[in-house]
Order: C-alpha cells, then structure tokens, then sequence
C-alpha cells in the first residue's frame, strides 16, 4: 500500500493494482491532473471533500473510475456518473474492498442540521487496513493498521481527536483536514497524538508517496 496525502482530506491509496482517490475537496489542488484513477470516493458533501467547480474535469479525465459518493452528495454536487454508498454498505474494487461506517457527520453546532458521512475502511489482502472517518469521530473500525486523523474542523477538538485515535488504536496515523490551520497548529496537534496515543504519526505533507511498515 502507498498513500499520499494530496492536501487537507484529499487522499491517494495505491493498493492491490488499484488507484483510489478519496475526498477530492477545494482546500486542495495537487488532485487536479491525477490520471488513471480505478475509484473516485466521497464521504460528505461539504465542498472541502467535493468541489463541485473541478470534480466533473477530474471525472472526464478518468473515465475508467468508478465513483462512489455518500448518498446525499448526488442531490448536492452534479455529476456525470456516481453510485451511492450509504452506511453499511461495501464496495468491491477488484481485489480491493471498501466498507462504510458511521452515517452521520459531526455536529457543528445544535442549529446546524446534521447531514450525512460515511467513514471508509480500505482492505486488500496482505496489505494493511486503512480508515479514512471523512468529517466523523463517532464509530471507531476494528483492524485498523493506518488512520487518517482529522486534525481540526468547526467540528471538533484536540481531546476528542485524541480519544477517538486512542479507540482506533492504528499503529499508524496521518493528519488530514488541516486546511484551516496554521503550522503551528499542525505541530500542536501532530505533537499531541504522537505523544498521548499509540499510534506512530507521520507528516505526509510533502505529497510524496508513503509506505506503511510494520
């Protein structure tokens, strides 16, 4: 498995002869001119996970792609071709499986209706076990050998981040969804769970390809 972070939650997994692309958002661009993607997967709508303005050029220039999106993204971004994953659900891509957790975004604040997410755990054989929560802390995969972990939302706080990697208990971890921070609060938060979990955290902030070992 090679994962690369391409900014805030947009992440690459090359596993098992598969090229998946999760959450092309707008606080990104290094997704723009990806090429020879398998899957195309979307766990919310929010415009950070799907940009609407680039996401339709992205799927002219994989047509090969299937694509995947949680159920209400299809009543709010216009695509040319998707299929709905809802919680529960699972997908096959080749040797490559991918389950749906969770179901429901978290609250931001109590007058803001909650909308739907669905976290992603990505499994192939003999490869490690990969979760990307999307915008969710609430259901926690059994198996999981590398998290992606939300670093900061309008959503969340360290010491939910904290417990919520602590309940994973990945051997490993990246930070994702860190558009909106400054260095200084990757370094706190990136410092904190590297220290107060178990988990091994790795800045993947350069964009390069990143194998997970061990």
């Amino acid at each position: 498995m090679q994962i690369t972070h391409l900014g805030h939650a947009a992440v690459l997994v090359e596993v098992a002869d598969r090229r998946i692309l999760i959450d092309p958002g707008n606080f990104s661009t290094e997704w723009h001119d990806l090429r020879d993607l398998d899957a195309v997967l979307v766990t919310h709508q929010h415009p950070d996970h799907i940009d609407p303005e680039h996401i339709g050029e992205l799927l002219v220039n994989n047509p090969q792609a299937a694509v995947y999106v949680e159920p209400q993204v299809l009543g709010a971004v216009e695509l040319d071709r998707a299929e709905p994953l809802a919680a529960d659900g699972s997908i096959d891509l080749g040797a490559v499986t991918v389950d749906a957790v969770g179901g429901l975004h978290a609250i931001i604040h109590r007058d803001i209706p909650q909308i739907g997410n669905v976290g992603l755990v990505i499994t192939a054989e003999g490869e490690p076990t990969l979760f990307h929560p999307g915008d969710s802390l609430a259901t926690v995969p059994k198996g999981v050998d590398v998290l992606a972990v939300p670093a900061y939302g309008p959503w969340a706080a360290m010491k939910e981040t904290i417990d919520f990697a602590r309940a994973v208990d990945a051997t490993h971890g990246f930070p994702i969804h860190d558009g909106l921070l400054a260095e200084r609060g990757v370094q706190l938060i990136y410092g904190r769970l590297g220290a107060m979990t178990g988990t091994t955290m790795h800045d993947l902030r350069d964009h390069r390809p990143w194998t997970p070992q061990g």
